[in-house]
């Protein structure tokens, strides 16, 4: 085991693990609270892969639960490589996918579950899951579960294990109710929270950024940032799906390699950017708050906060995605003029000492220099060719005032438009043109036919009309 930690570049443990370990070997129940990106996974992991022993009999005996697809595969990814020195099976459950995949790891004596609530719950309506012979059982990022309204179902999930497993409980924030969750199943747990007592709530290898920006103006600010020395993967944060799929779009047009991950996309498209992202096939990553806690990438350097979390506690899983495994990262965030009063909040909970941010532009001298911006960058990379011209408007083409271009005061005679007319239960196609002047009469069309002679109607005169002579007496 040790040996596949070394692989992955895990030579000591984190703060929290020292702790954890020693009292998870010996079986007590344990609520360890730290910083996102402090080695937490492991922290669990070991001592529940030691309980199961070297080679475990079929069937589950441990359940790990977490609250997001993206952090089920990347727990389940770190227990496999944890275990494949061993003969233990680890399967991921959770939503998106197929369930016969997922069916017949379980039939095949998987012995380590890690699953998002909605599915582990499915499975064992459907009598597909058993837990009555679970060990240990962990909740993962715990806080995150309360926050999507798993709550309820952890519940259910604990009510079909044995009361005597072995619990452990870990998140980077532990809220009252999920306090009094895990003391209402727990066995007499020990709180521990792992923290440096000279360092603040956030991580000191972190460099906080706060920039006052203008939406029309953050995608050319983003664009010189990823342009910075020394800028490795890059995760930008937004609040909307729509936003991140905007964006990802506006950054391959300038010339960036971007992926996307957010609700919109299908499990397999979100898993497919994932990979791509940690492969290094796709250096940034636009990402919903759906994928802030599944992001484990050692080398990402800056994380960018297009718009302002909603919290103090979803700033600091956003900016726990840098400076993972003792590495050092940058954290910009914008903050919108309508969200000063939210960004007041954060920085008074968070102790950043930056009540009113640097109002910043992308022409902004401080920018380059903060964030080592080499100076004369542009928002396009050159190897994306010219901008991209937006397509014309069909319906508007060649206007300006709503009702036609104006030429010398008289209405522009350029413009041609498709009509279609039915006449006699037939549908004739014809084109309405304006063109001046006419043709002269006798000239032949071009396809050699004659022309179409004109028809001259006359109107009737109407009795009483203005120009009419009376009657004779």
């Amino acid at each position: 085991m040790v040996d596949a930690l070394a692989s992955k570049g895990i030579t000591s443990p984190f703060p929290i693990q020292a702790q954890t370990i020693p009292m998870g070997l010996a079986g007590q129940d344990i609520i360890g609270q730290a910083k996102t990106g402090t080695g937490k996974t492991l922290g669990f992991g070991l001592p529940l892969l030691q309980a199961l022993g070297l080679n475990p009999e079929p069937g589950v005996k441990a359940l790990v639960v977490v609250p997001t697809r993206e952090l089920c595969v990347q727990v389940a990814d770190d227990l496999t490589l944890a275990a494949s020195n061993r003969g233990t099976q680890v399967a991921a459950i959770y939503g998106g996918k197929a369930y016969e995949g997922q069916v017949e790891q379980l039939k095949a004596g998987a012995q380590v579950v890690v699953g998002t609530p909605g599915r582990l719950l499915d499975l064992a309506s459907q009598r597909m899951l058993s837990l009555k012979d679970v060990k240990v059982m962990v909740l993962d990022e715990a806080d995150k579960m309360l926050d999507l309204g798993f709550l309820s179902d952890i519940e259910k999930l604990f009510a079909q294990t044995s009361p005597t497993r072995h619990t452990m409980l870990f998140s980077a924030t532990m809220p009252g109710p999920i306090v009094a969750l895990a003391r209402r199943f727990m066995n007499r747990p020990i709180h521990i929270r792992a923290t440096d007592p000279n360092e603040g709530l956030t991580q000191a290898n972190i460099k906080h950024v706060i920039y006052r920006a203008h939406n029309m103006d953050k995608d050319e600010v983003i664009a010189r940032i990823l342009q910075a020395e020394g800028r490795g993967k890059t995760v930008v944060f937004t609040r909307t799906k729509r936003a991140a799929a905007k964006l990802v779009e506006e950054l391959n047009d300038r010339g960036f390699n971007a992926a996307a991950v957010h609700g919109d996309l299908n499990q397999e498209q979100r898993e497919r950017a994932m990979a791509a992202f940690k492969a290094g096939k796709k250096d940034i990553l636009i990402a919903t708050d759906v994928a802030a806690r599944g992001i484990d990438v050692n080398d990402v350097t800056h994380v960018i906060n297009h718009t302002i979390p909603d919290d103090e506690d979803t700033y600091l899983h956003r900016a726990g995605r840098t400076g993972r495994a003792g590495k050092t990262g940058i954290a910009v965030t914008f903050v919108d003029w309508d969200d000063l009063h939210k960004w007041a909040l954060i920085n008074k909970a968070l102790d950043f000492g930056q009540p009113e941010p640097v109002e910043t532009y992308s022409s902004s001298p401080h920018l380059f220099t903060d964030l080592n911006i080499p100076a004369g960058t542009k928002g396009r990379l050159k190897s994306a060719g010219p901008v991209r011209e937006r397509e014309p408007r069909a319906a508007t083409a060649g206007r300006s005032d709503g009702r036609g271009d104006r030429q010398g005061g008289q209405r522009s005679t350029t413009s041609n438009r498709e009509r279609t007319r039915t006449r006699s239960s037939a549908t004739v196609d014809t084109t309405a043109t304006t063109e001046a002047p006419q043709k002269a009469e006798g000239a032949g069309t071009h396809d050699g036919t004659a022309p179409r002679r004109r028809r001259n109607r006359t109107r009737r005169p109407v009795a009483g009309a203005g120009n009419t002579a009376p009657p004779a007496a």
